[in-house]
């Protein structure tokens, strides 16, 4: 094997990963595009919030929809073709939306967007697992999850600015225009294996380093990979954390926070904004940081979810005991804490899932998986809204302390259920 060859291979994956990349950004940038413009939306179509809070849902139930076939489609069809494709149904609901004359064709508009991007994440996972080594793939994950992080970031100032010069409708005609341009680079970047352009395999490539020969890889049906992700008994404890841990993460970090900061700080959404902007930092600086970590220093996948389960059941014990009062320095800190162990973490979870079963189900495993999440924030938000409905409202119409302390008490106990989960985890990082 020429080693000009490897040296091509290693070079061309840097540019897939780069594309999808760009698409990972976008589904972020999708995802909390909504709560920028949502006044300019309520003035063109005269609608109420109640309204507009659904237009928003319609994204997640979109996502939460399409991850089972996700996973089936990246490992029957190729991840290739599904990302491109859908990044195109993707681009046609945004542009859809910024044209439209109804708020019935404004739901259209985002459905099509919702189901989308919600096939980029779980055939990303699955090309990353074929260019990538077992001890590579953490960290690239986590340098992915950061590029959703900024696209967090850019989903509010960003989007902002370009609402304040052009208008939520232009905006959102340009930001279909970009996904149509990234859906035509990944169908010419983007191969779903290195085998696709030529050259040998990873596994090939390091069995003839090491004066090997590498095993070729046994097929599995569609739906005997869907049999054994369900039938692993270890897949359940990392399915269960992340209905806790993403309960909380979406419950808390991505819809109560802000109320409790104005409630029971006072905080005007300015100074609250300025403290929850550390929930999108936390993302970028701590995906890539964990998954240096878990390959490299712990040279393990288990001991990160302890610790940062651990840290989250900390955090929420300081909430519990200094409900009030906390400088707002020290608030700061708390929520970039409360991003690195809740959400940073999950970049280990997706690899943990992946390295349970072969690779050629890795799509089928983590989009399995990845209803978790979705189904614990659909679970998580409207039960804490329901708690803190159940106290009388303060005179200026927010919700008391005393509402928030049960909030954050229902928060510890689930943080202690996801901590329970992680003893409960198999240790997947020897098998590399």
């Amino acid at each position: 094997m020429q080693k000009d060859t490897v040296a091509k291979m290693l070079r061309y994956r840097q540019f897939i990963f780069l594309t999808l990349a760009l698409a990972y950004f976008l589904v972020y940038f999708h995802r909390l595009s909504l709560p920028v413009v949502a006044d300019d939306l309520a003035l063109t179509f005269k609608t109420t919030a109640s309204v507009l809070g659904l237009l928003g849902s319609v994204y997640f139930y979109c996502y939460a929809f399409m991850q089972f076939p996700a996973g089936l489609l990246s490992d029957s069809l190729g991840p290739r073709k599904i990302v491109t494709f859908f990044l195109l149904i993707a681009s046609i609901g945004s542009v859809l939306f910024g044209f439209a004359p109804s708020i019935e064709i404004a739901f259209v508009g985002r459905i099509l967007v919702g189901l989308g991007v919600a096939m980029v994440f779980i055939p990303t996972m699955k090309i990353l697992s074929q260019w990538f080594r077992a001890h590579e793939f953490a960290f690239m994950a986590g340098i992915l999850n950061a590029v959703g992080g900024a696209g967090v970031m850019a989903a509010t100032w960003l989007l902002a600015l370009m609402t304040d010069r052009f208008g939520w409708r232009i905006s959102f005609e340009l930001i279909g225009a970009v996904t149509f341009v990234i859906a035509i680079l990944a169908w010419l970047i983007v191969r779903d294996r290195p085998q696709d352009r030529g050259w040998p395999s990873i596994p090939e490539i390091d069995s003839k380093a090491n004066g090997e020969s590498a095993a070729p890889a046994k097929p599995i049906s569609l739906w005997e990979g869907a049999r054994r992700v369900v039938g692993e008994k270890y897949f359940w404890p990392v399915a269960l954390w992340f209905f806790f841990d993403c309960g909380i993460f979406f419950g808390f970090g991505a819809l109560w926070s802000g109320p409790y900061l104005m409630h029971v700080y006072g905080m005007t959404k300015t100074q609250a904004g300025a403290i929850l902007s550390m929930i999108a930092w936390g993302m970028i600086i701590g995906s890539p940081f964990l998954g240096y970590v878990s390959d490299k220093l712990l040279k393990s996948r288990k001991k990160p979810f302890i610790i940062c389960t651990s840290v989250l059941v900390a955090e929420f014990l300081i909430f519990n005991l200094f409900p009030q009062g906390i400088s707002t320095g020290v608030l700061s800190l708390l929520f970039f804490i409360f991003s690195v162990a809740s959400s940073a973490i999950v970049i280990v979870a997706f690899t943990t899932v992946k390295e349970l079963f072969p690779v050629e189900i890795a799509g089928t495993s983590v989009g399995t998986v990845n209803l978790f999440p979705f189904l614990g924030g659909a679970v998580f938000m409207p039960f804490l809204g329901k708690i803190l409905d159940g106290y009388p409202k303060t005179d200026t119409g927010g919700y008391s302390p005393e509402a928030y302390e049960t909030l954050l008490l229902i928060l510890l106990v689930s943080s202690i259920a996801a901590l329970v989960c992680t003893f409960f985890m198999k240790e997947t990082f020897h098998k590399n």
